[in-house]
Parts: structure tokens; sequence; C-alpha cells
């Protein structure tokens, strides 16, 4: 029920930036929450950053601080800005909507942070 397109990732140096987005088929205020999970080589996937409708959000420890995340509700879009990247931040990263009972996901980007 709920298509969402991924964009932003890249390759970056230590220190660096990058900006997320993730383009949801409704309005997104119609989603009861939008996060944002990453899995690194290797390692089981995490949530990093959440937003719920009302506009409250949430972050793993390791990205408070340094990632934020915010919606736009004219373009139905969610974005992670990830400011002062470390190598350990490298994973793709994937959107989820959670409508109803129901979660729904991104194809994933690839984010790399080079040492």
């Amino acid at each position: 029920q709920v298509q969402l397109v991924e964009s932003g990732g890249g390759l970056v140096q230590t220190g660096g930036s990058l900006r997320l987005s993730c383009a949801a088929s409704i309005n997104i205020f119609s989603i009861n929450a939008m996060d944002w999970y990453r899995q690194a080589p290797g390692k089981k996937r995490e949530l990093v950053a959440s937003i719920a409708s009302g506009g409250s959000t949430a972050y793993i420890d390791s990205v408070k601080g340094r990632f934020t995340i915010s919606r736009d509700g004219a373009v139905n879009t969610v974005y992670l800005q990830m400011n002062n990247l470390k190598p350990e931040d490298t994973a793709v990263y994937y959107c989820k909507a959670r409508y109803g009972p129901n979660g729904y996901w991104g194809q994933g980007t690839q984010v790399t942070v080079s040492s």
C-alpha cells in the first residue's frame, strides 16, 4: 500500500555529510511513523532514527548530535541529514514506513565513509 523510494547515498570522507531522502507514495502524515535503519557488512540491521506522526524524534546513541531526521509534507518525503560521518556509519540505509499493522521498506541506499 505504501511505496518508498530512497536516494542520496554515496561515498564521503570521514567528517563529511550526506542527506538521504525517502519519498512516499501517500501523504506522510497518514503514516504512523517513519524510521531509518542501516545494515553494515556482517551485521544485523539496526534502527538509527525515527519520527512519529506527531513529530517526535528518536535516535540511536551512536548518531545523536550528528544525524537529524525530518519530514516535508509538501513532497511526502522524509530525510536523514548525516553530519560528521564516521567509517562505522558505512552501511546500506533503509527507510521504513509504519502504516497500520504493517511495515513497508524502501529499496536501500549505500553510504560509504572512507577513513
